[in-house]
């Protein structure tokens, strides 16, 4: 299935979202589709109402844009919170349904989750990075457990997602997205990870979390990296850290 304009009526955000959201919603996501031209497939597997979580291959920075743009429903995801210091900045990701999170890991990676539950547990949609960060050399690379705990924990559908291109509209260093290149979509089948067992369990959130890998593989046709997408360790402490046995999160 593909097409280029949502199937429905969208639904109408929530006034707790703001106007910015509202505005970004009915006019900056028309406008994209329009320029961009996105191809979307399977946006009949999103289900309409209640939580659901977005888990995507990352290849670039508009994928946060890319992901909004082509859902049939409003999708929240968490955003540097060095986007929201200045006036422009802060309205344009607020419209796109950006939310603020300090980045890191321990805590700050902790309390991203809870914002993101909470949204679950009002019904929305959030899109999450199973892999943390970006690709840079273009594989799929492992995924971290947080998504599925949070899937576990909540009981909100998977649905796997497969970006295709956004690296070519806007490769890193990239100052604007370019209108040369198109990108691809692909919604897939929604997931219960249910049956791996519950959030508590370290094998069933590696459980659930492979499984998400393995559709979102399925679906973006990346070669596979092996290997968590690790950011540089900043001292020897954070070293020894990424080279000793732990779960991503």
């Amino acid at each position: 299935m593909s097409s280029d304009e949502p199937d429905g009526t969208p639904t109408v955000p929530p006034k707790q979202m703001g106007a910015a959201y509202g505005l970004g919603r009915f006019f900056i996501a028309p406008l994209a589709r329009a320029v961009y031209r996105p191809r979307v497939e399977g946006r009949d597997n999103v289900p309409r109402t209640g939580p659901v979580i977005f888990a995507s291959n990352h290849l670039s920075f508009i994928d946060s844009v890319a992901i909004p743009v082509a859902s049939p429903r409003p999708v929240h995801f968490l955003a540097k919170s060095e986007y929201f210091e200045k006036w422009a900045s802060r309205q344009f990701f607020t419209a796109i349904g950006a939310i603020p999170v300090e980045r890191g890991a321990g805590q700050a990676a902790l309390d991203a989750l809870d914002q993101q539950r909470a949204l679950l547990e009002d019904g929305r949609a959030v899109a999450l990075y199973p892999e943390g960060t970006r690709s840079l050399d273009g594989r799929l690379y492992k995924g971290r457990t947080g998504v599925a705990f949070l899937a576990l924990q909540t009981g909100a559908p998977v649905v796997p997602v497969g970006l295709i291109g956004t690296d070519k509209v806007m490769p890193v260093g990239a100052k604007v997205p370019t209108t040369k290149e198109r990108i691809t979509v692909r919604f897939g089948e929604p997931l219960d990870l249910s049956p791996h067992g519950a959030a508590s369990s370290g094998r069933a959130r590696r459980g659930a979390t492979d499984e998400i890998m393995a559709a979102i593989h399925a679906l973006s046709e990346q070669e596979l990296a092996n290997a968590y997408n690790e950011v540089p360790a900043q001292n020897p402490i954070e070293r020894i850290k990424q080279v000793l046995p732990h779960e991503r999160i």
